[in-house]
């Protein structure tokens, strides 16, 4: 027999008995907590108490269980006990940081809460009593509170824990809860997390429907196409979500207009279920009772399947407990599979297997399966949560039987597809819910635990979805990495399944402590920045922009529009006074000021100087706006500390007459790189491999690049000066970086595909980087420090590298958001958004990121280029057969210019990349797709393009 109900502590209820009492709160009996014994030496004359907010002998009673069964889950994961720093309040920064709230059981969220400790040091709460947190009216959203945050415990990096008061109380920005609607904390918490103006990661409402099997199963059979155990449902006064709706397979419900009288009804509805096909080879059917009150309970009965008579007086009797949307299920045991499968019956005593997976909401609402977890025991036993040791899935299809790699390969598929399709399931659902239904407008289920038995269907390993949990699986897995908490030599640490989960809270926090900003920002830019207007919509940023185009499309999509002309450099200082006198007499009040435009960038800093708000330094923005000023000012910061910026840097003479043109020669080795010293796009950039090589190109660019009106938005209206620089061998990468107050809180590293010689113009790409962790780690460093070592202290930087056998040097750095497909790629792999860390960053807000951002697989891509691919984007790759393939999702595709015009100083039309689970995969794909579509050919050899990815 395999597995039955995940059901918190083992209860087998007498039919006999007296209807099962309410569950307490938070996953404990009625009342007071359950007697526990904590073994354990840590301090018990804490601070528990909450100033203002004293309890009652009851309620302190539960703090002080949750106290001590924290205090005992950090002991036996090696973890130091938790400080008393509760008598020198915390004072920090009350609603401009992100505060992670977690109400309720230790046990069940220690994988979260330590987790968070890691991605978001002292950000993750824990709050032992509701009478740490206060709800408030909050102001012009009637019906919604605030949740202010008085008193907790506080997690960070090592396990390190702190008890802390906050005076003034600190704002959550995301509240995650266990919940109970029986006496003690568990309804007082359903009251709290209900209507918040936060995000929010349950509630009471979504949790009865979670709780109902009945109701889950239909969702997962009907909108999931998961495998769900042949049921049968006596339901009295159905909820309004189980009345009407399509059949479901293998599920039959039956309404009773009554609990009484039904005998003739319920013994023919159970004699065609027991003789059904869609039983299969179940030998055996359980009888058990389904709704929030039988929550954490067990009131089952197993019965040979061809024992009619049990069945139904069973059923009879269970019929008399219900109340109005509650049910009695008649199910299908799922037979064990008999391992190993197809083939010999298996070596050892017949066991059986309970799988179970956490599966979370990602960016865009996707679901991601997190970690599988397993139990194993008799096969006589049914398996309970908490009754069997966490095994990993592996482990467990191996004591069953199954150890070849490839099948427990596909078995792992087919929970991941089964578990992420749950999730998917229950969005969907509460998509059509209201925001009353849902327990508040801000309410979403951000992860789910379900819980799966494996049979043999078609001949074919089948997981069963045996229902849905919140806390349970969660807890399991928190159990298993226990396993790995004091690691020993030759064991690798296991990776947290709430990863994905708290970056989820980070991400959603991060949206709520923005909504409403208001943010001027700098120069709108083309058709490949178009993605901001529908960002900054999604996100509730209230943008004004100044623009030197007065029919711009975007001044139709800001709050405010200001036509002023950003592109005169040399008066960048008189112009941020005017700019600064016209926010004044409009009245603005901003939070923040911006800019992911090249050209706007010193303009930029000197206007936020102006206007008294967050920004980089106007002389570092110059010093790395001018590409030659920024090379020789590293190569003098050569002190400590160690490796200091000089070893990044590349030796270079700017230009600016044909006399610095013989003057560079002689001080800068050939071959070598000339470009534009203010440029972008790699507009005019060209490998030099002598003295009249360099003076002829010189000549060029003096005559054909003289303005802003030459080539718009590629920095000439700084003027056209050039530089020389040292021609460096290697492999060139990109590295996005995230900085707040000199600290690194994130980096993105990209691999280019080789150019084509003597022009630098981009062809390919690849994300993740391919490189060795060691050598990833020297481009993240280098960057970060050529950013430190110009003072960039504050912002979202991409810096351009190549990597040589003697480490990596520095191309140039961008102080701003990295252009062309980069912010997208970022998104879709990673989840982070740069331009919302740019936005959060330009408001005084530390970016609410992870603190290890793991890729959800890879992209390779490539550019196209009008002047090698004007026939095929004119026929075979037109923007619209790019487009229908990219909303198919068979490429993905990054619009960089909006016209066809070839030119001799072009930048890349288009990026086309495909995504797989490995840079092999990708690369394949996007080979094939590009020889379907034209783009590979004799003069543009994608191939060799992708070759650096191997």
């Amino acid at each position: 027999m395999l597995s039955l109900d995940a059901l918190g502590p083992e209860w087998d209820c007498p039919l006999g008995s007296k209807d099962l009492e309410e569950e307490g709160a938070w996953g404990g009996g009625s009342g007071l907590p359950p007697p526990s014994y904590f073994p354990g030496s840590w301090r018990h004359d804490v601070g528990l108490d909450c100033k203002g907010s004293p309890e009652g002998a009851e309620a302190r009673a539960w703090t002080v269980h949750y106290y001590n069964l924290l205090q005992s889950c950090l002991q036996q994961a090696g973890l130091p006990e938790t400080q008393d720093r509760s008598q020198v309040p915390r004072t920090g920064c009350p609603g401009a940081e992100v505060t992670l709230c977690v109400l309720g059981s230790p046990s069940t969220f220690l994988s979260v809460l330590l987790e968070g400790g890691v991605q978001s040091p002292g950000n993750m709460l824990l709050c032992l009593s509701p009478a740490w947190l206060t709800k408030v009216p909050a102001p012009g959203q009637p019906r919604e509170a605030t949740l202010l945050v008085s008193k907790a415990v506080s997690f960070h990096p090592g396990g390190l824990t702190f008890l802390d008061d906050f005076v003034p109380p600190r704002r959550a920005t995301y509240v995650l809860a266990g919940l109970g609607l029986g006496p003690g904390p568990g309804r007082e918490a359903a009251e709290l997390v209900r209507d918040l103006t936060c995000p929010t990661g349950a509630s009471a409402e979504l949790a009865r429907l979670l709780e109902d099997r009945l109701l889950t199963r239909r969702l997962l059979a009907q909108q999931g196409d998961v495998a769900v155990p042949a049921t049968l449902a006596f339901t009295y006064k159905p909820p309004a979500l189980l009345r009407g709706g399509g059949a479901s397979p293998g599920l039959r419900l039956v309404e009773l207009n009554g609990k009484e009288g039904q005998e003739a009804l319920v013994k023919e509805e159970v004699g065609h279920f027991l003789r059904a096909e869609a039983l299969g080879d179940a030998l055996q059917v359980a009888v058990k009772l389904s709704g929030w009150r039988w929550r954490g309970r067990q009131a089952l009965r197993l019965y040979p399947r061809a024992e009619l008579g049990p069945v139904v007086d069973t059923v009879l009797a269970l019929l008399e407990k219900l109340e109005e949307e509650e049910s009695v299920l008649v199910e299908a045991v799922c037979p064990p599979a008999r391992l190993p499968f197809p083939g010999s019956p298996s070596p050892g005593p017949e066991l059986a297997l309970r799988i179970c997976a956490v599966v979370c909401r990602t960016q865009g609402d996707r679901p991601l399966l997190s970690k599988v977890v397993c139990g194993v025991g008799r096969v006589d036993r049914p398996l309970r949560h908490q009754s069997s040791l966490p095994q990993t899935l592996e482990v467990a299809l191996a004591q069953c039987g199954l150890g070849e790699a490839s099948q427990v390969a596909v078995v792992r598929q087919r929970v991941k597809a089964a578990a992420e399709a749950a999730l998917a399931a229950v969005q969907a659902l509460e998509t059509g819910l209201s925001a009353e239904q849902r327990g508040g407008r801000q309410v979403r289920t951000d992860f789910l635990g379900v819980d799966f038995a494996l049979t043999v269907a078609g001949r074919a390993l089948t997981p069963v979805a045996l229902e849905l949990n919140g806390g349970l699986c969660l807890e399991a897995c928190g159990a298993l990495e226990g396993l790995w908490a004091a690691p020993r030599p030759g064991l690798a640490a296991e990776e947290a399944a709430a990863a994905p989960l708290v970056e989820t809270m980070l991400r959603r926090s991060a949206r709520y402590l923005m909504e409403g900003k208001q943010l001027l920002l700098l120069g709108a830019g083309g058709v490949s920045k178009k993605f901001v207007w529908e960002a900054a919509r999604d996100y509730g940023l209230k943008l004004h922009l100044v623009e030197s185009d007065p029919n711009h499309f975007a001044s139709q999509l800001v709050q405010t529009f200001i036509h002023f002309n950003v592109t005169e450099h040399q008066r960048d200082e008189e112009n941020a006074r005017l700019l600064a006198e016209l926010v004044r007499a409009r009245g603005l009040q901003l939070d923040g000021c911006f800019s992911y435009w090249d050209d706007c960038l010193v303009l930029t800093a000197l206007l936020c100087q102006e206007l008294g708000l967050p920004c980089n330094p106007p002389a570092a923005m110059r010093l790395a706006k001018q590409k030659s000023h920024t090379q020789l000012h590293l190569l003098c910061r050569r002190g400590p500390p160690w490796p200091a910026p000089s070893l990044y840097a590349v030796p270079c003479c700017p230009l600016e007459s044909e006399a610095d043109v013989d003057r560079a020669v002689r001080q800068v080795p050939l071959p070598g790189v000339m470009k534009l010293e203010f440029g972008a796009g790699a507009v005019g950039v060209r490998l030099v491999e002598d003295a009249s090589q360099c003076h002829e190109h010189f000549s060029r660019i003096s005559r054909d690049l003289q303005g802003e009106a030459d080539h718009p938005g590629i920095g000439l209206g700084w003027g056209n000066a050039m530089l020389l620089m040292e021609f460096i061998e290697g492999t060139e990468h990109d590295v996005d970086l995230v900085v707040f107050g000199g600290r690194l809180l994130a980096a993105f590293v990209s691999d280019n595909g080789p150019t084509r010689l003597p022009g630098f113009t981009e062809t390919a790409a690849c994300m993740p980087t391919g490189l060795a962790p060691e050598q990833e780690m020297q481009l993240v460093q280098a960057a970060f420090r050529c950013c430190l070592g110009c003072g960039l202290l504050d912002g979202v930087f991409n810096v351009e590298l190549k990597l040589t056998g003697a480490g990596p040097r520095l191309i140039e750095i961008n102080p701003r958001m990295g252009g062309f497909y980069l912010r997208d790629w970022i998104l879709e792999l990673y989840g982070v958004d740069l331009l919302l860390a740019a936005a959060m960053v330009a408001c005084g807000l530390r970016p609410a990121l992870p603190a290890r951002p793991r890729a959800r697989g890879h992209l390779v891509g490539v550019m196209c280029l009008v002047s090698q691919h004007l026939q095929a984007l004119s026929s075979t790759a037109s923007r619209e057969t790019l487009q229908a393939l990219h909303d198919q999702g068979l490429l993905r595709l990054n619009l960089l210019e909006e016209a066809l015009v070839p030119g001799e100083y072009e930048e890349p039309y288009c990026s086309v990349a495909c995504a797989g689970p490995s840079p092999a995969e990708a690369r394949v794909r996007l080979l094939g797709l590009c020889q379907g579509l034209g783009i590979d050919g004799p003069h543009y050899p994608v191939a060799y393009f992708l070759s650096h990815f191997k």
